[in-house]
């Protein structure tokens, strides 16, 4: 369903800009199923395919809040970012869609039988966790800014 989901978010910000119609009201829904989507369904899909040692849990429960924060921001400084020219040019940090990365690197890894647990300094947890964690890190960036189509 995920990437039914990343459809139909295209499909809607292609849809209003063509309308020529936009709400805050609709921008928050969009955010909101955004969270859900690419946020707390990766993290989830995650968990129940087995990346759910306790710092496998605290990682996905970052790269989730992450895609909480990333959003959030989007939604409070995209007035001011969009002032100049009348649309947001940029991305601060990566697209929150962007988390199917991660996830397809997951399920490949899954279907291949290489989701390992590893020790490292007394902690077990997963390699394809740091994935996660990686790309929540990219998605709250103030550095890194992406043009935006």
């Amino acid at each position: 369903m995920i990437p039914v989901a990343l459809v139909f978010d295209v499909l809607d910000g292609r849809i209003a800009r063509w309308r020529h119609a936009a709400s805050p009201m609709g921008r928050e829904l969009d955010s909101l199923a955004d969270v859900v989507s690419f946020g707390v369904a990766p993290a989830a899909i995650a968990f129940a395919a087995g990346v759910n040692t306790p710092l496998d849990q605290a990682i996905l429960l970052f790269f989730a809040g992450c895609g909480v924060s990333r959003l959030a921001r989007y939604n409070v400084t995209a007035e001011s970012l969009s002032a100049q020219k009348g649309k947001v040019e940029f991305f601060e940090g990566t697209p929150i869609p962007t988390s199917i990365v991660p996830l397809g690197v997951l399920m490949l890894a899954f279907h291949s039988g290489h989701l390992n647990r590893m020790t490292l300094l007394g902690v077990e947890w997963h390699l394809i966790a740091l994935l996660f964690f990686v790309s929540g890190s990219l998605m709250i960036s103030k550095t890194l800014r992406i043009p935006k189509p």
